[in-house]
């Protein structure tokens, strides 16, 4: 709550009372929860660590509501403010604001912060804590280069393994912000957007969301930091531990990303120019580069309206939204470990189908992975999918059409932001039972599924 008091004072907008306001009632209920058990220690088990990862979001992301259902300019109802905030801590870019260019300056950096911060906590409950509660795509993952994935962790300890993260996170939107200030934006837009590009969150400045600067080099930073973002974070690790970038070049599912990256351009690219959608062949590869990366990556960013694209394209990129980024990235969606073993999967069925006496394995670069793996995978294939139909079929109860419930959950549940149809620039008209179920969209899509279903097991909650 301080820095964007401080942004307050610095810019002189007089919305900075609303958050020490929050900052006092954090500082208070913190203290009022802690005082009483600080002497109480005792090891964690499985069962409480999936409690905290759930809580981790659920309680910050509720408090952080507090500043806009404080604020004078914009006024919000409890149910926007908690929608704006949990969109925001869970990277998913979702908003019910409009008129985003008029903000005080201090709502503005505050909604691009928690996102940055939302960003770091998916890093250090992928690569660090998911793996040690038996959930989460790391599991699948085993790098040949020395770190994190061999042992589910970087370094024996989580805390040193959070602190390694912190530090590389830390350094990329660093560079993003300087990239972003060398291409042309001022300062503040350079942070703020830094914030949510390195998150894979999507929130801008302006309502037309990137389309405002109307520059191909903002266009250009995006698309890398995007990318960057969306790999491996243990992969960056090795990179800087090592010194070295063989990593990189030896990881299938970098190889698998940038396979169904480029041939999303191109397809994109093509369609384009088959229906001379842009006048000018460079403005339809930048529309297309900047718009596949930002949707398919779950960013958000936009710079023109893709729903109004021809044929196919909108489509295509809302189901691209689901493979997402890596596992151990700040990006959502099914993961592409994921996904690559579900089709390495099927294609072994088919296999045996037609040699049924053969014996066929599923091979992950040289690595033959155990059946448990798999069995996993589809698991968890299954959860995501129920959770899918579940929502979606809700909110159609709730009277909205079906290519906007269709679009609406998707875009919370692989935490992407824009959707088509009613949703497509905000979801300030989608009912307030609607919001709620897309807040549980947005949870179960953060959470990898599994930490919060775990939850609703009767299992769970017995001794």
């Amino acid at each position: 709550m301080i820095p964007p008091a401080i942004v307050s004072v610095i810019y002189e907008d007089g919305s900075g009372l609303p958050f020490l306001l929050a900052f006092l009632l954090c500082l208070i209920t913190g203290l009022a929860i802690w005082y009483p058990n600080r002497s109480y220690k005792n090891d964690l088990r499985a069962k409480e660590g999936f409690l905290i990862v759930v809580l981790f979001w659920t309680v910050l992301a509720s408090f952080g509501a507090l500043p806009f259902l404080l604020l004078e300019q914009p006024q919000m109802s409890t149910t926007d403010a908690f929608f704006e905030s949990f969109s925001g801590l869970t990277t998913t870019g979702a908003t019910v604001i409009e008129g985003i260019d008029y903000l005080p300056k201090a709502i503005q950096f505050y909604r691009q912060q928690l996102q940055w911060l939302g960003g770091m906590g998916i890093i250090v409950l992928a690569v660090a804590i998911l793996p040690i509660l038996g959930v989460g795509g790391m599991q699948l993952y085993r790098a040949e280069t020395p770190g994190p994935v061999k042992d589910s962790k970087m370094t024996p300890r989580i805390a040193d393994t959070a602190k390694h993260l912190w530090y590389i996170y830390l350094s990329l939107t660093i560079f993003c912000t300087l990239a972003f200030w060398v291409v042309g934006m001022n300062w503040f837009d350079a942070i703020c957007h830094a914030f949510s590009t390195i998150a894979i969150g999507g929130f801008s400045n302006y309502d037309a969301s990137l389309g405002h600067f109307n520059s191909v080099g903002v266009n250009i930073v995006c698309v890398i930091f995007l990318w960057i973002a969306a790999l491996n974070f243990a992969l960056h690790y090795a990179a800087a531990s090592g010194r070295s970038l063989k990593g990189y070049f030896r990881d299938p599912e970098l190889k698998v990303f940038f396979v169904i990256q480029v041939s999303l351009v191109l397809i994109c690219f093509i369609v384009l120019m088959q229906f001379s959608w842009y006048s000018d062949a460079g403005i339809a590869f930048d529309q297309a580069l900047i718009q596949s990366v930002s949707v398919s990556t779950t960013a958000g960013f936009t710079t023109t309206d893709f729903s109004n694209w021809p044929v196919f394209l909108p489509i295509m990129l809302i189901f691209s939204s689901f493979i997402g980024g890596c596992a151990g990235s700040t990006g959502g969606g099914l993961k592409v470990i994921r996904v690559f073993l579900l089709y390495l999967q099927g294609k072994r069925e088919v296999d045996r189908l037609i040699h049924p006496k053969a014996v066929y394995s599923v091979k992950l670069g040289e690595r033959a992975l155990p059946d448990r793996v798999v069995e996993a995978v589809w698991g968890f294939f299954s959860a995501y999918a129920m959770i899918f139909v579940i929502i979606m079929v809700g909110l159609i109860a709730t009277g909205m059409d079906d290519v906007t419930a269709f679009s609406a959950t998707a875009a919370t549940l692989n935490n992407l932001g824009p959707g088509l149809g009613e949703v497509a620039a905000t979801y300030a008209d989608v009912s307030d039972s609607g919001k709620w179920l897309l807040i549980i969209a947005m949870l179960f899509g953060r959470l990898e599924v599994f930490s919060l279903l775990v939850l609703f097991s009767p299992t769970f909650w017995r001794s």
